[in-house]
């Protein structure tokens, strides 16, 4: 973190918002400044920025991936202390659509309290196709495994896969991306946020897409929580 004047350097402002991030009541400026590049929208070097509505002083914070498109800012309260904190989501550009995202908050200083990355490396999963067409969905974190019915994908996908009478003809492992949708959400109406993570479910390539993956997530002080995670599958066409 760097306090001061912004540097002189050839970033561009590429997202801002404004209200009150430190909790004085005075509204801050949120600001992401970015190396453009030349005949691309591809941006380098994605850096926050908070200017104090009452000092004027400026925080500089790097992120740990600062490279990517459409980065965003969010103002809104997720640790439940009334005052705004800040989400940042950049797409990768990736085939997945991938995001990074970050959250930041003050806490006796303005600290991170959420980094996709770690969420990612922190929440794993296995998926392993299974007998009688179906598919299992193993998550590390928390401890969970769902089995999807894959009957609605179709004769034609069913018979690449299984004998006639149901059996695998050979195994077949998929795998759950990296997040790809991040949401804040209100279910109280007590104005805090929760986080809505999404991430989808691949099957023999990325293109098979067998569902999605949802954690809603909630900060408790220190970090933020998994309190309910669902799987969500696509309906058949009648």
């Amino acid at each position: 973190m760097q306090q001061g004047p912004i540097p002189q350097t050839r970033q561009t402002i590429v997202a801002v918002k404004y209200g009150d991030v430190t909790g004085d009541r005075v509204d801050d400026t949120v600001f992401l400044t970015a190396t453009k590049s030349e005949d691309s929208p591809f941006l380098k070097n994605i850096t926050l920025h908070i200017r104090n509505g009452r000092t004027n002083q400026v925080q500089t914070f790097q992120l740990t991936e600062n490279a990517g498109y459409d980065p965003t800012l969010w103002l809104g309260d997720f640790t439940g202390n009334g005052v705004n904190d800040i989400l940042i989501q950049i797409q990768s550009g990736g085939s997945g659509g991938i995001i990074y995202a970050y959250i930041f908050a003050n806490q006796n200083g303005m600290k991170q309290i959420f980094d996709s990355i770690k969420f990612n490396e922190q929440h794993q999963y296995k998926v392993e196709y299974a007998n009688y067409f179906k598919a299992n969905v193993t998550s590390e974190n928390p401890h969970k495994r769902y089995t999807l019915d894959l009957t609605y994908k179709g004769q034609e996908y069913l018979n690449e896969i299984y004998n006639p009478y149901g059996t695998l003809k050979q195994s077949i492992e998929g795998w759950v991306d990296p997040v790809s949708g991040i949401y804040p959400i209100q279910i109280a109406q007590n104005g805090k946020y929760y986080l809505l993570t999404n991430q989808l479910i691949a099957g023999r390539y990325h293109a098979d897409g067998l569902g999605y993956v949802e954690n809603l997530l909630l900060y408790n002080g220190n970090e933020f929580n998994v309190v309910r995670q669902t799987v969500c599958i696509y309906g058949e066409n009648l």
